[in-house]
């Protein structure tokens, strides 16, 4: 042990006088004082023998500055934030929100809890390792799959060689199948935080394909160095990307030609109003009120075209045959079978198909009155259930809200599309998704706007603000803004106000309040949800760098 007295301070610390020595791994300190002290404890790695004097005072001020003086001048290298004119606030709350997400980044080992068609109950997985970044360390300490491929497209541009590690890891979590479970529930801390029905994972249940669009985003900012430093990890990855690909489009696959059907939808539930969409992402988004496999999903059928484009992409790259996926992508993007599955020309937009009515309310469910009639109040039970009062119908699901956007939201729509610029009028309606802080999820119109879909459980889809939705929108917006004609001005005009609104809000909520927030208020732009949340709502930093 080691003291010293600097500037009127006690350091106490504890060295190897060589890097080999043997030493105890407890030390114990007690320390008596009268009035005012402060006191520093230092632990140091084996790095102390590379710096002259212990990490404390001055040594430690001193090193402190250096390091944030050169993550200062790499992010404004990367961001270039004040060179776009943001001031030292801006600049300060988006240190932040990378830092808090990088620092988020985890390493769990355990061991999830499946459910398979092959098994009368469920069995663990194999133990297992995920290195990812999280929602939120403190509520959500564990990965989701599609929120990694958002996390991901920040950290490509900071720091690739994370992002490569943290997708080689989700990978090897693939079963034989192809599939891979969209939460990841490793270990005690993890298991802490997650309320009983959701730790199984059913292996029917998908989530979106997300990570491949983060390795398109990889070698869109950095194809080069990924060729020269890393085309074997890429090879290594080949055949994993084509069985969960593989997996997605035979499991997913709806009756209809080149349609899609998200799984896991509960058909027989007295409770919800509109059964939960898990896989989606996009849980409570009202869908077809009665599940049935005659579904049509816009969003995952979006999803899919996407992925078979970027595996043709990356088939490419590898000197591989890609012409399935490139048949694939062209059938999914072919504007003539879009718009007969999914265009709607009530809601004159593009949206999911199904079984369904509008009028699905939740009710008392009625007691026995009998037994009940001479008990006190608080002894009848009280069951808020659901109650069909029109019966449903096949046709489309005429609620407007981010499903509906997909097209445009993945870039699926041709610039010279006039139902691209009908869904961009549409986004920019105050009564329908815009507001002065954002795109809401769900239209101000919509029967289930900010409507329960249990007696407890809150709206969360159903008309908060989502970053990571917005992200795509501006991403959108952006591509299509330089495009001639309507189309391209629209684009211009509401990328710019779009942009300007979400990171006024984000920045504005996380000063107030100190947070980063899960979703935000429609009406007064408040954080909602969980806090902190710098999983994919730090994909304002992008937004704000118009990295997209």
């Amino acid at each position: 042990m080691v003291s010293k007295r600097i500037d009127g301070k006690v350091l106490l610390g504890f060295r190897k006088n060589k890097p080999d020595q043997e030493f105890a791994n407890l030390f114990v300190n007690q320390v008596h004082t009268k009035g005012v002290f402060s006191m520093e404890i230092v632990f140091e790695s084996q790095s102390y023998f590379d710096r002259p004097g212990m990490l404390a005072g001055e040594t430690y001020t001193d090193t402190l500055a250096s390091y944030r003086k050169q993550f200062s001048t790499r992010f404004e290298n990367t961001f270039h934030l004040q060179q776009k004119g943001y001031n030292a606030s801006a600049i300060t709350f988006a240190h932040a929100a990378l830092s808090n997400l990088i620092g988020g980044i985890g390493h769990f080992h355990g061991t999830s809890k499946v459910q398979s068609i092959y098994t009368t109950s469920p069995v663990s997985y194999w133990p297992a390792s995920l290195y990812t970044a999280v929602p939120s360390r403190s509520f959500f300490p564990r990965g989701f799959l599609w929120d990694e491929g958002f996390h991901l497209l920040l950290i490509n541009r900071w720091n690739p060689e994370i992002s490569l590690d943290i997708i080689s890891h989700w990978l090897d979590l693939m079963n034989v199948e192809g599939w891979i479970p969209r939460e990841q529930i490793l270990g005690d801390e993890a298991l802490s935080r997650v309320p009983d029905e959701f730790v199984v994972q059913r292996n029917d249940v998908a989530n979106p394909p997300t990570l491949i669009s983060a390795i398109a985003d990889l070698l869109d900012r950095h194809e080069q160095w990924l060729i020269m430093n890393h085309k074997e990890s890429l090879y290594r990855m080949w055949p994993r990307l084509t069985a969960w690909y593989n997996w997605l489009n035979k499991t997913q696959i709806g009756e209809a030609s080149t349609s899609y059907r998200w799984r896991g939808r509960n058909s027989t539930t007295e409770r919800e109003v509109n059964p939960r969409t898990l896989a989606s992402g996009l849980d409570d988004f009202p869908r077809a009120s009665h599940p049935t496999g005659s579904e049509r999903h816009l969003d995952l059928r979006c999803w899919m075209a996407m992925a078979s484009k970027l595996m043709s992409n990356l088939s490419e790259i590898l000197l591989y045959d890609g012409r399935k996926y490139e048949a694939t992508y062209q059938a999914l993007v072919d504007p003539n079978l879009l718009d007969k599955l999914h265009w709607s020309e009530e809601l004159k937009a593009y949206a999911d198909y199904g079984l369904h009515s509008t009028d699905v309310k939740l009710k008392v469910r009625p007691v026995d009155q009998v037994k009940y009639k001479n008990a006190p109040p608080h002894q009848v039970p009280r069951e808020m259930v659901r109650q069909t009062n029109s019966a449903p119908k096949y046709g489309f699901v005429n609620m407007f809200g981010y499903v509906n956007l997909f097209p445009m939201l993945l870039n699926i729509l041709p610039p010279d599309s006039e139902k691209l610029l009908t869904t961009i009028q549409h986004l920019v309606d105050p009564k329908q998704l815009w507001t002065p802080f954002g795109l809401r999820s769900l239209s101000a119109q919509s029967t289930l706007y900010n409507a329960r879909n249990t007696e407890h459980d809150p709206p969360y889809w159903r008309g908060p603000i989502w970053i990571n939705i917005n992200f795509l929108a501006l991403k959108s917006l952006k591509r299509y803004s330089v495009e001639s004609g309507p189309v391209g001005s629209l684009a211009m005009n509401t990328h710019r106000k779009l942009k300007k609104a979400v990171t006024e809000n984000v920045m504005r909520e996380y000063w107030r309040t100190g947070y980063i927030w899960e979703q935000y208020n429609d009406q007064t732009g408040e954080g909602k949800g969980c806090r902190p949340f710098t999983g994919w709502s730090s994909l304002v930093v992008l937004i704000m760098a118009e990295e997209y």
